[in-house]
């Protein structure tokens, strides 16, 4: 019964991208963002971490679609998402943490000059 509502397919995704790989997407943003990157680099990087991802699914757990294109595409996207919006959340919050003088915090993701 768990089998045919995708179960532990669910359960498989949600450990492996969401926890594990997608920590590590949230760290190459923090990372990149703290040594003044530019955002596009979260795109090689982004995709290096789908492969790992999809390596992982069929390694550990021996996941005969582990290495499907869609679930290679789909979880990419979500990799590359986590990483921009932690790359945007680093750089909002260095901004305003070094030139206080200049910008104030308008959210968790932007920042404007101070009038």
């Amino acid at each position: 019964m768990a089998a045919l509502l995708g179960v532990p397919d669910l359960l498989i995704t949600l450990f492996v991208t969401a926890i594990l790989v997608g920590f590590a997407a949230f760290i190459t943003g923090q990372a990149l963002a703290s040594t003044w990157r530019p955002m596009w680099q979260m795109m090689p990087y982004g995709l290096m971490l789908g492969c790992a991802d999809r390596f992982l699914v069929w390694g550990l757990f021996d996941h005969v679609d582990g290495l499907s294109v869609s679930g290679y595409l789909i979880d990419t996207a979500y990799l590359i998402v986590v990483g921009l919006a932690a790359y945007r959340l680093t750089l909002a919050r260095r901004m305003v943490t070094q030139y206080p003088w200049l910008y104030e915090r308008t959210g968790p993701f932007g920042w404007r000059e101070k009038r």
